[in-house]
């Protein structure tokens, strides 16, 4: 018999949730509904004040948590209904929550998401798996990225190497050879200083087509500052986020420059691809290229990447099957499974723990 299991995905561009349906049958595991739920504004900022401001009080951080749960749970039972499935044909739900803070590299490393589970549980009437991230930690891994043991599942092939490239608020490459375990790690920022910086100067909260970009220039020395960062040197494991690029990040850069706003736009751009195209010249100059994540829809971007990395065939994720917009959707899916089979996660090559292990918590309904 069919099973389903149900992902949800809100990451570091606190655009909306993505949540997708999955279905394993003998012929593998596909995507067979999905739907994008976009955060309400005050969610949004509460959130973006929880991750810049790195203090809030605990009243907010409660609510906040529960009212991220209600989003999840409601947006299932939509989805449901829309797809005319029971809460009884799911084995499971894989949550992400929305990270607020992560900190792998401290003295005590930690990460912290919100989004109460035992709420989405209880609300659907389906064992949701949650608190993916923390196991690995324990076993002195990053606990980030995860996708790439997802990316080795579902899209490695035999006869070829290949990267998956997603480029959602954060950057981050699979690196995949069938033969081999997935290595994997986050480049940089991928659209959550762009997004940052158009929000502060247009009140958007992305650059629709790249149009705010494509009427600046790049700003060389600015580029130069922004690539200076040390994490772009830093050798792999590494992962980071929000707490690590911010509007506050770059505004503490360009200091008391006076720069047009759409030529840094259009910097923020570059800077993205730049950092992106090293780490994969360094790692697989000779693999073809799948995008995904919301920057797959930004044209400048996926133009300078075809630029730079011109002896690569760059494609989204749909050359594979699946909507570039709902991969890491999958990927939670895919991860609820694997934790009710309880199975090992191969990540440690990843993210630098001592060892794979399984990956998350069940709150069963």
């Amino acid at each position: 018999m069919n099973k389903y299991y149900i992902g949800l995905m809100s990451g570091t561009s606190l655009d909306a949730l993505d949540i997708v349906i999955a279905e394993r049958s003998p012929a593998g595991f596909k995507q067979v509904a999905q739907d994008a739920v976009p955060l309400p504004a005050s969610m949004r900022q509460n959130i973006l004040r929880i991750c810049e401001d790195k203090t809030v009080d605990l009243q907010t951080l409660g609510e906040v948590d529960h009212q991220f749960a209600l989003l999840c749970a409601d947006a299932i039972n939509s989805l449901l209904a829309t797809s005319k499935l029971l809460a009884t044909q799911i084995c499971a739900i894989g949550s992400h929550g929305q990270t607020v803070f992560h900190s792998p590299l401290g003295a005590y490393p930690f990460t912290q998401q919100i989004g109460d589970a035992n709420l989405i549980a209880a609300k659907t009437g389906i064992p949701c798996v949650s608190d993916f991230r923390r196991m690995d930690m324990a076993y002195g891994g990053q606990g980030a990225p995860l996708v790439p043991a997802f990316h080795q599942a579902l899209f490695a092939d035999s006869q070829a190497p290949r990267i998956i490239l997603n480029i959602g608020g954060i950057a981050n490459i699979s690196i995949l050879d069938a033969q081999k375990s997935s290595l994997g790690y986050d480049t940089g920022p991928g659209n959550i200083l762009m997004d940052a910086w158009i929000n502060r100067c247009k009140n958007k909260t992305f650059d629709k087509d790249a149009l705010f970009a494509l009427q600046g220039h790049v700003l060389p020395d600015l580029l130069a500052k922004l690539s200076a960062d040390p994490y772009f040197t830093l050798a792999a494991p590494k992962s980071t986020g929000r707490e690590k690029f911010n509007v506050a990040w770059l505004i503490d850069i360009i200091a008391k420059n006076i720069y047009r706003d759409e030529d840094v736009q259009r910097t923020l751009c570059e800077l993205t691809v730049l950092s992106i195209s090293e780490e994969i010249l360094k790692e697989g100059a000779h693999a073809d290229i799948f995008v995904c994540g919301g920057g797959a829809l930004n044209p400048l971007l996926m133009q300078r990447l075809s630029e730079i990395l011109n002896t690569q065939k760059i494609q989204t994720t749909h050359a594979l099957g699946v909507d570039p917009m709902y991969v890491e959707g999958m990927a939670f899916a895919w991860l609820a499974e694997q934790r009710m089979l309880e199975k090992h996660i191969e990540l440690h090559c990843v993210t630098g723990a001592r060892q794979d292990a399984i990956l998350g918590c069940v709150y069963l309904a």
